[in-house]
């Protein structure tokens, strides 16, 4: 990792630690508040940890979009939550064969950005 890489990774680090430490729920409410920073914080430190043995500049710069849509997306919606793919699952191919391989396919290749990691972790 480049110098100039690691700088922009520990910056993310500390820019999602300091949104968690400001965050407000759209509730108001002072238990949803309390969890919703907890899962910031959480979910945080799990994929910077999972992640911190990336070697690949392609991987590390996937991460690093993915981290950044997921700040904005977050910040926008004012959610810390991923935002679902609204899509039914499997729904339109057949329950077996060539079709539902292809809908497999265009169904990994569709996902947006911000939910790479989501599905690993969680």
């Amino acid at each position: 990792m480049t110098p100039v890489t690691r700088q922009e990774v520990l910056g993310l680090y500390r820019k999602i630690f300091q949104i968690a430490k400001k965050w407000q729920s759209a509730s108001g409410q002072i238990e949803e508040t309390i969890k919703e920073k907890e899962y910031i914080k959480n979910e945080a430190r799990t994929l910077f940890r999972k992640n911190k043995n990336v070697t690949d500049p392609k991987l590390i710069k996937q991460c690093i979009e993915e981290c950044e849509a997921r700040i904005e997306i977050g910040l926008h919606y004012n959610i810390p939550y991923p935002r679902p793919i609204h899509l039914p699952p499997m729904g339109l191919a057949h329950k077996q064969g060539r079709t539902l391989r292809h809908q497999e396919k265009l169904r990994k290749i569709s996902k947006p950005i911000y939910l790479k990691s989501h599905d690993e972790v969680s």
